[in-house]
């Protein structure tokens, strides 16, 4: 069943309210005081009561009259910021970005990316959550994220990964390791190790996909940590070695804490990390602004990284 009230009959009695009288009601809403007097006659013959007192001025409302014009007066502010924040969405000038991280170590350089997109982007709903317990790409095609920083693309027609950068993945040991006098190791070398990693799952650590499965290598032990500090602290105690990316490790190396060993001869072992979004999502100004800002933090901050093409 079709409502009787509209937005114009909202619109309408909001209008006269604001005039004061039918003639100035009638110029503000660009129609003739006939139109507008019938308009009003209507309304009130749908409804089945009166609307306003006539024969007075300022026109005085009825108590049916008052219970219209207070919902005029809550819906119309809502349609029109809602109108405008369509208009803006259109443009790209506003929207929502909800961002999950698959990288430990992208904190370092993605929160203050995120303080200076979050000042030319005022209007932009921003948030960040850590997506080691869950598969966010899924979560990226429903919806329920717009952005998923990764090194491991998964092949989705539904979703495009925005190079940022390429980066180095480097043993990290201990000083008095025998390790850390090589310039780089083969896959056995870390048979004999125990492997620290952040505590997510074996497939989804770079680690094991590009250097020791390939090799069919398994390290002696395991040991987890929560973050990149602990996990650093831990080498140089000498309990255990950890694959990490060598920008990531630049103010550890500075301070002498641990050595750097490439993984692998030749160039080692390098990954690309991306922003991965929804297809089409590429082309959204905001997006396209926070990639920007983003690979400009990176290269402004970060040693040892490279452009990737794409």
């Amino acid at each position: 069943m079709s409502s009787v009230l509209e937005l114009r009959h909202l619109a309408t009695l909001q209008a006269i309210d604001e005039a004061g009288s039918l003639v100035e009601a009638a110029e503000r809403l660009h129609v003739t005081q006939s139109a507008l007097s019938h308009q009003l006659k209507d309304l009130e013959h749908r409804l089945g009561v009166a609307l306003i007192v006539r024969r007075t001025r300022p026109i005085r409302f009825t108590t049916a009259g008052d219970r219209v014009l207070a919902l005029a007066r809550q819906v119309l502010p809502q349609v029109r910021r809602t109108e405008t924040e369509l208009r803006r969405l259109a443009a790209g000038q506003s929207g929502r970005l909800h961002i999950a991280i698959e990288c430990h170590s992208c904190f370092q350089w993605l929160m203050p990316a995120l303080d200076r997109f979050r000042e030319a982007w005022p209007e932009v709903e921003l948030d960040l959550s850590a997506a080691f317990s869950f598969t966010p790409q899924a979560a990226l095609v429903r919806g329920d994220l717009d952005m998923v920083i990764t090194s491991d693309p998964v092949d989705n027609d539904a979703v495009r990964y925005l190079p940022l950068f390429r980066y180095e993945l480097v043993l990290a040991v201990a000083r008095q390791s025998p390790l850390a006098a090589r310039r780089a190791v083969a896959p056995q070398a870390l048979a004999e190790e125990t492997l620290i990693t952040y505590p997510v799952e074996h497939e989804r650590l770079d680690v094991f996909t590009a250097f020791l499965d390939p090799a069919g290598v398994a390290p002696v032990a395991l040991r987890t940590a929560e973050l990149t500090p602990m996990m650093v602290q831990l080498v140089a105690a000498g309990r255990g070695v950890a694959a990490l990316p060598n920008w990531a490790l630049t103010e550890y190396l500075t301070l002498d804490l641990v050595r750097a060993v490439r993984l692998g001869e030749g160039e080692g072992v390098w990954r690309t990390l991306y922003a991965a979004v929804r297809d089409g999502d590429e082309r959204v100004p905001f997006i396209q602004e926070f990639m920007d800002t983003a690979r400009a933090q990176c290269f402004g901050n970060l040693s040892g990284i490279r452009r990737a093409g794409g």
